[in-house]
């Protein structure tokens, strides 16, 4: 599909070039900015798979996100709301995590935290059922953001499996998705991304 890109000379990466790197740096700009695209279309695989709950995964999610904007929480809040369990169908054993993980660039510390222990807090819901400890959310009892992420799981997450819920289209969330991922907070490379002043000629 890219065959005619420019392409980097290198067979190890220490033989890499300023040449080279200037050629993959341009590449991932505009793979990055595709990222929201292929963040809907995964979102969308969660579509049908029901895992034995009253609703679709996808449904789940979008009543999740419906349930926060409807209560007036922030964009950036209702997007971790839409995506927190994106990671179902890669990551079963750690889903919170793989939503965690994408989202984190993009969004507060305080949602990152929100998304990443849901899973543990949503235990409290259903860990007794399987003969898991429904209290193991108490290991954060002390932490900032305990509070926000007990209330995350009661108002949104646990209520969200109403087949009969307003439950708004995913293409309503997208401007939103979009927005939050247009540029991230916190990354590795953000340094490299952010604009660099000009230099003034003498």
């Amino acid at each position: 599909m890219h065959e005619h890109e420019p392409r980097a000379q290198f067979k190890h990466m220490e033989e890499g070039t300023a040449e080279d790197w200037q050629i993959i740096s341009q590449a991932f700009g505009g793979f990055a900015r595709e990222l929201p695209d292929r963040v809907i279309d995964h979102l969308r695989l969660l579509e049908g798979d029901c895992g034995g709950f009253p609703v679709d995964r996808l449904t789940h999610c979008l009543q999740t996100a419906t349930l926060a904007h409807r209560d007036g929480r922030d964009e950036e809040y209702v997007v971790c709301a839409l995506l927190h369990d994106i990671g179902d169908t890669l990551g079963p054993y750690n889903h919170a995590d793989v939503a965690a993980s994408l989202l984190e660039p993009f969004v507060s510390e305080e949602n990152h935290w929100m998304v990443k222990h849901h899973a543990i807090f949503q235990g409290y819901y259903f860990f007794d059922h399987l003969g898991l400890d429904r209290d193991l959310r108490e290991q954060f009892r002390d932490h900032p953001c305990f509070d926000r992420t007990e209330e995350f799981c009661a108002k949104y997450d646990a209520a969200a499996f109403d087949p009969e819920q307003e439950t708004l289209p995913l293409s309503f969330f997208e401007p939103m998705l979009r927005r939050v991922m247009a540029k991230p907070k916190r990354s590795l490379y953000k340094k490299s991304l952010d604009p660099q002043p000009e230099r003034k000629t003498a």
